[in-house]
């Protein structure tokens, strides 16, 4: 689960990086968590995986994994016959999400990729997730990063997107004094999916601040 940062554990890309932001301070990422879920992380985990719609044995990514706790939970779920992978540009995130995932005796691939170019093959991936990722990256990396999603999504597959609504300068409070997050309307998101060719199943509030979902599918292969 991607999640916004200080000033100091902000990166914002060169021409010859990846556009967007990237986060390389793990503990200062998952204190940000905390503080941006109100402490309410592993709800908002669960909520996560539920609108999700996962099923033992599925094949999962998640885009933007940060320290891996989402992935990793969704790999408990999944079981031994399931497979989760995780991506992020940053390789302090990816090294902190392999130590959380040996820790846990869960295993997960983790690699170092940004969300506009994955590195898998085509149709992989049961389910996709994309967590407080897009209002990381500006609009072409949001359309980039939709495009990708569902070219490594099976045929009837299903990806899941999580974002701000509203932008942290319209709120208080200790997390928002020290991040300002950007934000991804909900139509926004739904807008990315559809027109990477993706079909919307639901899309709401998930219940939590001002996060909204999308929920959307890959079209079955016509024979």
């Amino acid at each position: 689960m991607s999640t916004p940062s200080g000033a100091d554990s902000l990166e914002h890309s060169h021409a010859a990086s990846p556009p967007g932001i990237l986060l390389h301070a793990p503990r200062h990422y998952d204190l940000q968590v905390w503080l941006a879920t109100g402490g309410r992380e592993a709800w908002l985990r669960e909520r996560i995986l539920r609108f999700a719609r996962l099923a033992p044995g599925e094949a999962m990514l998640d885009v933007g994994c940060g320290t891996g706790t989402l992935a990793i939970a969704a790999g408990r779920l999944l079981g031994p016959a399931g497979k989760v992978c995780g991506i992020d540009a940053a390789p302090e995130m990816v090294e902190a999400a392999r130590a959380k995932a040996r820790k846990a005796g869960v295993e997960i691939d983790f690699q170092e990729a940004p969300a506009q170019s994955l590195p898998f093959a085509d149709a992989q991936f049961d389910v996709v997730t994309a967590t407080l990722v897009l209002h990381h990256l500006p609009r072409p990396g949001r359309e980039a990063c939709a495009r990708e999603m569902a070219r490594v999504l099976k045929p009837g597959g299903r990806v899941l997107a999580v974002d701000f609504a509203t932008s942290s300068q319209t709120h208080g409070g200790l997390f928002h004094r020290l991040h300002r997050h950007g934000r991804v309307k909900l139509s926004d998101i739904v807008d990315l999916m559809t027109g990477a060719g993706l079909t919307l199943i639901e899309s709401g509030p998930v219940g939590l601040r001002d996060l909204n979902y999308v929920l959307a599918a890959k079209p079955e292969a016509v024979a």
